[in-house]
């Protein structure tokens, strides 16, 4: 019997960029975006979890973790059906901002590439479902307090 899986990702922001990685789904023919990060295992904070995950996926530490919201995410992927609760985090780090906005990136432990993509021109849609619009809500955010 298919489970829901609990789920934490992170997204680092910088100067109308966000780091993502590029993914396919074969079954519809649809190429995405999708926050970095992945699941929460038992016994571990969401907040925990997604440093490990940015440590295993991008080799870095996460110097600040900030909720942004917990979103409910059903779909289907590469023909199966999936359910996910996603806690999603605003992210920073030094190594991460270190990383220059047209360098292409591997996920260390699978090899989906990563990169900087504009916010306001993303070109394909970004997953979890919503992730987009927290996104988008916390650049309007941050243009209200400057």
């Amino acid at each position: 019997m298919p489970t829901i899986r609990n789920l934490a990702v992170g997204l680092p922001v910088r100067d109308g960029y966000v780091l993502v990685s590029d993914a396919t789904d074969s079954m519809k023919g649809e190429v995405f975006h999708r926050a970095l990060g992945g699941g929460i295992e038992f016994g571990e904070t969401a907040d925990t979890a997604v440093r490990r995950e940015f440590a295993e996926e991008l080799g870095v530490t996460l110097t600040t973790v900030q909720l942004l919201g917990v979103m409910e995410n059903i779909f289907h992927y590469e023909g199966e059906p999936g359910h996910e609760i996603v806690h999603v985090f605003v992210v920073q780090s030094e190594e991460i901002d270190a990383i220059p906005l047209d360098a292409t990136l591997r996920v260390l432990d699978e090899g989906s590439p990563v990169g900087w993509r504009r916010i306001d021109r993303l070109d394909r849609p970004l997953y979890p479902a919503g992730v987009e619009d927290l996104l988008r809500s916390l650049g309007e955010a941050d243009a209200l307090t400057q």
